[in-house]
């Protein structure tokens, strides 16, 4: 019997059999795709669209792609280049138990991290439960009358806090007093914002400082880098009688046991919760805190979940107040921050929900025991301890022996940190363990010394919180924080809460301009390995080894997919890359003799945060025009570039467009700018119609951000973490941010941007695999179906809605669009009543989260459809977008009446299709299964449509009463 032969082995091997699993459509669906949108071929589509002056003329050089199995071993080899050791150095991060049931059930569940921002409140419940509930420990913890919803870290909030004090005090001074123990990176991120507002930080004795000079505000760290606890009530009455804020930069674990700064009088506090059961991961991602007093909360930067009601009069959950005041405000806006950490605030909120009151009290008290004791055999063994009041962390004169103890706190597998040349400090945590402790005394021993007996601290030792200084307030008394304690109960709630939201698990969420990617599961795998997990992001660059080199890698790969020459990873979200790009285009101009240059230009259509963001680097916002097309009016920027000619800094524009389509005209755009001696920004939000089909370093751009978080693979984490790459050109490169706090960085460097020198580093193996598994024709291929999969809802659904924008002289049915397009409901509006919000609710009926809503346009949607979406899931959408214009037909013809449709009343809840009386023009099939699929599944929104005025009008922030969840 003859042997059939085998295929050859390259071919067996399937390097890239990823990419073929990343990508939805198959061979058959791109064909039918193709068909309907009237191109040839896929290159021809390509070819039609992306103008030919830009395409790339040669492809990316990355390595060959290799299988999920291959990469993964790549990433553990990595890895293993880190050195995992005891970290005892505190300053802001520190060792924590993540419980299983969080680990597992939220930060490894697609659930959670695939969920979207919850603009869409309806299908955002659960997780806005959650971070209502992190607020409410935010304000407990901290006894401030108001918390949002996170920020990015404990650094730049302290720089926010100090930017919503310049605005909201009546002190009329610059000067911003910071006390010289607070952390050192928090420092240094407030000398790095200050600057370019004109704004003066001095370091150094605060109370010293108080009395020699005028100021808006003072900052302290709560206990302080050194451990020392202060009495900072006399400082803060100080600062209140010359009109100026208080800000306490606290550890929310010591606040169990401190008093509150709510209690003394602090204006704004401000912290990490990193220690609620987030991993160190060299930084980050983590959910820093800002808490303020009540009559400031309508200033407070960030994202607030507020409560409301819904149609049907029960509590829900929304945004509140200034949910993206950078897009309404714009040039005006106080901060450039569009996101939030949610993933992490999840997290860190089910940490303090599982432990409870009573849990974290006992987590404090075994660290403050431990510290006390260590600190007492300390002085047993001879040595002076420097912190007679302290929670955590001591610091030891050493004298001529630092280097020696070190030495053998490093030779045990163990980090101590360097304070002085003749002073240690040593931080304890929720990890520590009485051989720790032993440890650390056998270190700091002489030769021959015996160790202290654990016999004589048994029955107790004394606090090192001064009596005055401690806690009697009681916190977080709500039952959630009371209730789900054992693992079936917390199961339960976690469930109970994904249950009420729409993530990628379930659906796609067809978001123009947020590109909510697959998170591919290998990509997500190694975030939690120990060897990322539990690095301390200040240990010796050594033992960061693996880290380093992935960032070199990663730097390189995306230099390669933009273009440009140099990259800098530091920036911990898509707005921090815009801000560090525009400090680098500041430093240029300045480095030149030419600081004057100031004007930024910056078209109408752009997203709101480019305004924001040049106004922080003190730039002037100059707005240039778009024409009917949405491209931006050459004319118009060309007056602009010649009236401003001699201040003229910059330029910023989003490419593809903030209207979704490639304008022709761009390498003329950048041309003329430099033309003038501005450098052109390239805001990299619509990277994923670009990767491997045209660089912006190429076509003339100096600057881009990239949002790893899109185009890249990191999850959205229902608003958080991201990661926002700054890249710029080569005579650029020396000025891209430094870290001199950890040693990075050259001459010409700007500042620190975040706290972390490697930004949010643990989610960075996460855009490693998926360029490692990809390869430059996997990338390439990404970016063109994505592009091919816009441009067939364009083609499906042109028939029935406008689609705003498109190429129109393309020969395509839809007209031509980027990898995103945009249909315009205001026809619809005036003929029917019907809008594109009740266009958006009403598709939750139909299992889908809405697509962007009112911009860039209002009374739009803007739909992505992104690649990895199978045609049957591309065809439901469609589906579903044809089915509502049918029914807004009805309303058109008068067969349903305006102010009553399914769409005026949509979503439609399980219990309101329950109640015995139905008054509606339709029925409640109609309302439930508006098409025959959803009986096979059926995603019910678990409360109505949410009133949003009543929300801001009786604004209320924390847990509601009990009551309300009767």
């Amino acid at each position: 019997m003859l042997m059939s032969a085998l295929k050859p082995l390259g071919e067996l091997e399937n390097a890239t059999e990823f990419a073929a699993r990343h990508i939805g459509p198959y061979e058959d669906d791109e064909r039918h795709m193709l068909s309907v949108i009237g191109a040839a071929s896929r290159r021809a589509l390509i070819e039609a669209i992306v103008p030919r002056t830009i395409a790339r003329t040669k492809p990316m050089s990355l390595p060959a792609p290799v299988t999920e199995a291959q990469a993964l071993a790549e990433m553990k080899a990595l890895a293993q280049k880190n050195q995992v050791l005891k970290s005892f150095i505190g300053q802001g991060y520190h060792g924590t138990h993540t419980p299983g049931v969080i680990l597992r059930n939220i930060l490894e569940n697609p659930a959670w991290y695939t969920a979207y921002t919850p603009y869409q409140a309806e299908i955002s419940q659960g997780r806005m439960e959650a971070l209502v509930n992190f607020q409410t420990m935010v304000c407990e913890l901290t006894g401030m009358a108001m918390a949002n919803a996170s920020m990015l870290d404990e650094a730049t909030a302290a720089a926010e806090a100090m930017t919503l004090a310049k605005r909201s005090v009546k002190a009329k001074s610059d000067t911003i007093i910071v006390a010289g123990d607070c952390h050192p990176q928090t420092i240094e991120v407030l000398q790095t914002r200050a600057a370019p507002l004109g704004l003066k930080v001095l370091v150094g004795v605060a109370p010293q400082l108080m009395q020699e000079h005028d100021y808006f505000a003072v900052i302290a760290q709560y206990p302080s880098t050194s451990g020392l606890i202060h009495d900072l009530k006399p400082f803060v009455e100080q600062a209140h009688a010359k009109g100026a804020a208080f800000i306490v930069a606290a550890d929310l674990l010591a606040l169990t046991l401190l008093v509150p700064p709510g209690e003394f009088g602090a204006d704004i506090v401000v912290g990490t919760t990193q220690r609620f059961g987030v991993p160190m991961g060299a930084g980050g991602p983590h959910a820093a805190y800002m808490a303020c007093r009540d009559e400031w909360k309508r200033s407070m930067p960030g994202r607030l979940v507020g409560v409301s009601i819904d149609s049907h009069g029960q509590p829900a959950y929304r945004l509140a107040l200034q949910t993206r005041e950078q897009h309404i405000r714009r040039e005006k806006a106080t901060s450039n921050i569009c996101t939030a950490q949610v993933l992490l605030a999840v997290i860190a909120s089910m940490y303090a929900v599982y432990h409870g009151p009573a849990g974290l009290k006992r987590i404090a008290q075994r660290v403050a025991s431990y510290t006390a004791i260590l600190s007492q055999g300390l002085q047993q063994l001879g040595r002076q301890v420097i912190t007679p009041a302290a929670f955590d962390t001591i610091t030891i004169a050493t004298g001529a022996d630092t280097d020696t103890v070190l030495a053998k706190a490093l030779a045990a597998g163990a980090n101590l940190r360097r304070l002085s040349p003749t002073h240690l400090s040593v931080a304890l945590d929720e990890t520590t363990t009485r051989a720790d402790v032993n440890a650390l005394w056998s270190w700091f021993a002489k030769d021959g010394q015996a160790l202290p007996e654990w016999a004589a601290f048994e029955k107790g030792v004394d606090s090192l919180i001064p009596e005055g200084l401690r806690r009697t307030s009681a916190y977080l008394t709500h039952p959630v924080f009371n209730t789900h304690h054992s693992e079936t109960q917390m199961l339960r709630y976690i469930r109970s809460l994904s249950d009420k939201d729409l993530a990628l698990d379930r659906t796609m969420i067809p978001l123009g301009s947020c590109t909510m990617k697959l998170n591919a599961t290998s990509e997500m795998i190694p975030i939690t390995w120990p060897e990322f997990a539990h690095m301390h992001p200040f240990a010796p660059r050594e033992q960061l080894a693996g880290y380093w080199a992935m960032n070199d890698q990663l730097c390189a790969w995306l230099s390669q997919a933009t273009g440009y020459a140099g990259v800098s990873l530091q920036p911990n979200a898509g707005s921090q890359g815009e801000y560090a790009g525009l400090l680098v285009i500041k430093a240029w101009h300045e480095s030149r003799g030419e600081g004057h240059r100031n004007i930024c230009l910056i078209p109408e259509s752009a997203h709101g945060t480019n305004p924001a963001s040049a106004q922080m680097v003190g730039m002037t916002v100059v707005v240039t025009k778009c024409d009917a097309m949405g491209n931006v009016d050459i004319d118009d920027l060309k007056a602009k570039c010649e009236q401003h000619s001699a201040n003229l800094a910059a330029v910023m524009i989003t490419y593809p467009s903030t209207h979704g389509v490639f304008e022709v005209r761009v390498k003329e755009l950048c041309a003329l700018v430099h033309q003038h001696g501005g450098r052109v920004y390239v805001d990299g939000a619509n990277m994923n119609a670009l990767v491997g089909v045209a660089a912006p370093g190429e076509f003339g751009g100096d600057v881009s951000h990239l949002n790893l978080h899109k185009t890249f693979c990191i999850p959205h984490g229902g608003g958080g973490p991201g990661v926002g790459p700054v890249a710029v050109v080569e005579d650029l490169v020396p000025f891209l941010p430094a870290h001199r706090t950890a040693g990075v960085g050259g001459a010409h460097s700007v500042g620190a941007v975040s706290a972390a020198p490697l930004g949010n580093a643990a989610v960075l193996p996460i855009s490693w695999m998926y360029c490692r598994m990809m390869g430059a024709e996997g990338l390439r291929d990404a970016t063109e179906v994505a592009i091919l999969s816009a441009n067939y809802i364009a083609a499906r659904l042109a028939g029935h809605f406008p689609v705003l924008y498109s190429g129109g002289d393309a020969g395509l049915k839809g007209g031509g669009v980027a990898h995103e397009c945009i249909l315009d409901i205001r026809p619809l509006a005036k003929t029917s009543g019907v809008g594109a919000e009740d266009v958006a609710k009403r598709l939750i009926d139909y299992g889908f989260h809405a697509p962007t809503l009112s911009f860039p346009v209002a009374g739009t949607l803007m739909i992505e459809p992104t690649e990895s979406e199978p045609l049957a899931e591309l065809d439901r959408f469609c589906d579903a977008m044809i089915a509502i214009r049918e029914e807004i037909a009805k309303v058109e013809s008068g067969a349903w009446p305006q102010d009553d449709n399914p769409l005026k009343n949509a979503p439609h809840t399980a219990a309101s299709l329950l109640k015995s009386e139905w008054a509606h023009p339709y029925t409640r099939e109609e309302a439930a299964y508006p098409v025959a699929s959803l009986r096979k599944q059926k995603y019910w929104a678990p409360v109505g449509r949410v009133d949003n005025v009543w929300g801001d009008r009786n604004l209320s922030c924390s847990c509601p009463p009990l009551s309300d969840y009767a």
